[in-house]
């Protein structure tokens, strides 16, 4: 599927804005300490996802034929879908919003490369393998300040535990990515295929809010942060991704969230009080550098040689 560099440009744009918006999930959740991260977790994604659904409905009805063929993958991405908000919201509450997210976006784009890689056949550029490097090095960076913090205050096992669920979340991150853009290629329009993952993932997460959700209807300040959750960064921030997956491959969609925790820390700090260590923002610095090396297109060098009369 090719696609011209303008839209190449606006489905990076588009990635860009869904990562800002993802960027303010953990520091609203800390509005509402009473609701554990599984509730969390199931209303963001699950509401969320469902109301992908709604609006995808005459898609989904026109493309049944195709799901019908592609059920597994179908499948495979809701599972996804299912369980990524479950890790990634427990990982930010027990190693805090920077690490959590740190780790969760962060592995994403390499994961999503080994994917690719081993599934796909698909090679990477250069360019983008040092790009993903120095993100990379900026995640860790980043994450190695936080936790230092979190280790001088007796938190260590937490955070210990926090990194394992945020690398299964990067996981699940970069499968219903990869599943979605194959849905996407194989002739569904990209709104369908968010909807029908998102939905299906969505009805998964239905019993975990049911069992978990009671907290959030607890008080007005619990429901106000859980309908943003679901309405902002979850609907409008994966409609924004599901664009740019038309676009643009996953491995490339995934890598441009690093610009995610970057946003995190920096809330985290101003708002939630979250201290940030000079490393800290040293890996903030190489985020937004790696952002700027793999999205902006390098101009062709051409030499123009000057011709005698």
């Amino acid at each position: 599927m090719s696609v011209t560099p303008k839209e190449r440009m606006t489905g990076v744009l588009a990635v860009v804005f869904a990562s800002v918006l993802w960027g303010t999930t953990g520091t609203a959740a800390t509005f509402a300490p009473d609701v554990s991260p599984l509730a969390i977790g199931a209303v963001a994604m699950g509401l969320g996802g469902l109301l992908q659904a709604l609006i995808s409905l005459r898609g989904i009805a026109a493309s049944r034929a195709i799901f019908r063929q592609n059920g597994r993958m179908l499948l495979t991405g809701a599972l996804a879908v299912g369980i990524y908000p479950l890790a990634f919201y427990a990982s930010m509450h027990l190693a805090g919003v920077t690490v959590g997210t740190v780790i969760s976006i962060g592995s994403a784009p390499l994961l999503s490369a080994l994917i690719e890689y081993y599934l796909d056949g698909q090679r990477l550029t250069r360019r983008w393998m040092t790009g993903a490097a120095i993100g990379v090095t900026g995640m860790l960076l980043l994450c190695i300040g936080e936790s230092g913090g979190h280790a001088a205050a007796g938190q260590g096992n937490g955070v210990i535990a926090g990194v394992v669920l945020g690398l299964i979340a990067g996981l699940t991150y970069a499968l219903y990515s990869w599943a979605a853009r194959h849905l996407m290629q194989r002739g569904i329009p990209s709104r369908a295929a968010m909807g029908a993952t998102f939905g299906l993932g969505g009805l998964l997460l239905m019993p975990v809010l049911l069992v978990t959700g009671a907290p959030l209807l607890a008080s007005w300040n619990n429901a106000a942060v859980g309908a943003y959750m679901a309405l902002v960064p979850m609907f409008v921030g994966y409609v924004c991704f599901g664009y740019a997956l038309a676009r643009i491959p996953a491995s490339m969609a995934t890598t441009i969230t690093l610009l995610e925790p970057a946003v995190a820390a920096v809330l985290a700090v101003v708002i939630v009080g979250e201290r940030l260590p000079p490393m800290g923002w040293t890996g903030i610095g190489l985020v937004v550098a790696c952002l700027i090396f793999i999205t902006v297109p390098l101009r062709r060098r051409t030499v123009l040689r000057s011709v005698k009369p």
